[in-house]
């Protein structure tokens, strides 16, 4: 996962629902796509091991418009969010469990 050099910073209006009192894990889906399913279960986990991480799925075809603003170029796409929405760290394509664990420390910082 790599760093986000962006101002972008995501609430409730956008994603549909309320941030993670921590973190948010934002992943950007389509329909047919596989890597998308393994992302989903990934992120899903992770969410559930650390207090206060909220896990969002938004269905990049659905919402062009913020997928354009956001620049989502591919499916799965994942934004990692601090408490205040702000884009900490994204990937594109699958991530790896400890990449996503190690993303989350940054946007939570010390406990």
């Amino acid at each position: 996962m790599r760093g986000y050099d962006g101002d972008s910073r995501l609430g409730a209006a956008e994603l549909g629902t309320d941030l993670g009192e921590r973190a948010t894990l934002v992943q950007f889906s389509s329909a047919f796509c596989a890597p998308c399913r393994a992302t989903r279960r990934v992120l899903t986990d992770v969410a559930a091991m650390v207090p206060g991480v909220a896990h969002v799925e938004i269905d990049a075809e659905q919402h062009l418009a913020l997928v354009r603003e956001l620049e989502i170029d591919r499916t799965p796409t994942v934004l990692v969010l601090d408490a205040a929405g702000h884009v900490v760290r994204r990937a594109a394509g699958r991530p790896r469990r400890a990449d996503v664990i190690a993303a989350l420390g940054e946007a939570v910082g010390p406990a």
